[in-house]
């Protein structure tokens, strides 16, 4: 019996030392040389970078344009109509092309009025106080460029 228990103990500490031998890595593993990112995977990163970069940047340029765009349409009906009210003030039979600027308070704004008379003979006589009135606003010498045409009866 007792060279049996002794048995048991030296099979029982085989098994112990082979299941603690196989759970111990050696001290170089933890050291191997694929750990890190790779040159490839670098440069797929920065090319998705910059591809997210140049998509960013045309955006962000094409949403300032388009706000100086939508300025300039909001502001030109507005000073063009200014115009036609200053023409229908003044003799519009002393004004037939006439230009100039805004001023400080538009700066870049500038307009073109043109007055033309109408000729037309089932109207007769009445078209001869019937004027044509073009008025062209621009920004930034005609980066953009607004007309007006309309048509006023005016007494001269």
């Amino acid at each position: 019996r007792g060279q049996r228990t002794e048995d048991r103990g030296q099979k029982t500490e085989g098994r112990m030392q082979k299941i603690a031998t196989r759970n111990q890595q050696p001290a170089t593993r933890n050291l191997q040389p694929d750990s890190g990112f790779t040159l490839l995977e670098i440069m797929v990163a920065l090319s998705i970078i910059a591809i997210v970069l140049v998509s960013v940047y045309k955006m962000q340029a094409q949403t300032i344009s388009m706000n100086h765009a939508a300025r300039f349409y909001t502001t030109a009906p507005l000073l063009a109509q200014l115009k036609i009210a200053e023409v229908e003030i003044e003799n519009p039979g002393e004004q037939t092309d006439n230009s100039g600027d805004f001023g400080d308070e538009f700066p870049g704004y500038r307009w073109n009025v043109v007055i033309d008379d109408i000729e037309s003979e089932p109207l007769g006589n009445i078209a001869e106080n019937l004027k044509q009135i073009n008025v062209n606003v621009s920004f930034n010498t005609d980066e953009f460029t607004y007309s007006l045409r309309t048509y006023r009866f005016m007494q001269e």
